[in-house]
């Protein structure tokens, strides 16, 4: 990773949380619960992928629609969030195993 590419990624950071703090206080807060979920349960894909950018995406189309928070995505964060990423695979997968296990026996 160059240089270069570390400032890019600050600045699209940047215009990320910005994004976010455009948004109506309510979907700041469910937005900020479920980064700390998805950072908790740790998808390997996040920091990589589109998941954070697509949430602000989706919100930012609700209140275009003149729509509150809880509607577009209902009263569990946490299951919502868990089915954005059911197939994605996590670092608790990941480590799983590395120790010889399967990833979805703890689960069963």
């Amino acid at each position: 990773m160059s240089i270069h590419d570390i400032i890019e990624g600050k600045k699209q950071w940047r215009a990320h949380v910005a994004r976010v703090k455009a948004l109506p206080p309510d979907y700041q807060i469910v937005y900020k619960e479920m980064q700390k979920y998805l950072f908790k349960v740790g998808p390997v894909s996040l920091s990589d992928g589109s998941l954070l950018p697509g949430i602000v995406d989706f919100f930012e189309e609700g209140v275009a629609a003149g729509k509150g928070v809880l509607e577009l995505i209902g009263t569990d964060v946490a299951a919502f969030c868990d089915d954005l990423i059911k197939d994605s695979p996590t670092y608790a997968d990941a480590y799983q195993e590395s120790i010889g296990g399967e990833p979805d026996a703890a689960r069963k």
